[in-house]
């Protein structure tokens, strides 16, 4: 029973602490947060982060991956469809869920303002995100890409076309401070979000459907 009661309590000061590092390095950033203000939010010894993460690299490590996770669980890249959906609904859904997750004012918030701070000041820890969180999503997306465009397009032609996809929903948000100063009308609410997946999807799949026509027409 106290072997138990120990585990279960080790698992709730780990998630304490986890909780707590999501916070403060989405406030400070990875460099300015500091153990011991992580362990006093979670009201629990330094020596946790040493036991569950190892050190504060550790730490930062697991928020990217559980933050990024916490965003995908609330708004998956496939957002329900099933498996009968079209590679447009596909799309649609992919562009749609990045967008959420980028604008999220919720709980899930740690996750566009994490991003952003490892864009400006990329650390070690997102190596591993990169490794099992970003590129199977990329893959995903690629794959739907890769049918957009058929058979016989290149993998540089795939790639370049699902790196412009992404650089269109990232824009809105890495040059919001532009944005709102050309265009105070535009939002980011769900409403707004909605009407950029829309146009995005239907820009991307324009321009696929007329990279796929030059490749059809190359290959005769």
């Amino acid at each position: 029973m106290n072997i138990l009661n120990s585990t279960t309590s080790d698992l709730k000061t780990r998630q304490r602490v986890l909780e707590a590092a999501v916070e403060v390095f989405t406030e400070h950033g990875f460099r300015k947060a500091t153990v011991r203000d992580i362990c006093k939010r979670a009201n629990a010894n330094v020596a946790a982060v040493n036991y569950h993460f190892r050190d504060k690299v550790g730490l930062y490590t697991a928020v990217l991956q559980y933050a990024h996770l916490c965003a995908c669980e609330k708004y998956p890249p496939q957002l329900g469809l099933g498996s009968d959906a079209t590679l447009a609904q596909r799309l649609q859904a992919f562009v749609r869920s990045l967008l959420l997750r980028i604008f999220d004012e919720g709980r899930h918030a740690w996750h566009g303002k994490l991003m952003s701070r490892e864009m400006f000041e990329p650390t070690s820890a997102l190596d591993a995100l990169v490794e099992n969180n970003i590129r199977p999503l990329a893959q995903q997306l690629e794959s739907i890409v890769s049918g957009l465009l058929g058979t016989r397009t290149n993998s540089e032609l795939v790639r370049l076309c699902t790196m412009s996809i992404v650089s269109q929903c990232v824009f809105y948000h890495h040059a919001r401070p532009v944005i709102n100063r050309l265009y105070p009308n535009q939002k980011y609410n769900t409403r707004d979000v909605e009407q950029l997946a829309d146009h995005i999807t239907r820009f991307s799949l324009g321009a696929l459907k007329e990279f796929r026509k030059q490749v059809e027409t190359t290959k005769k």
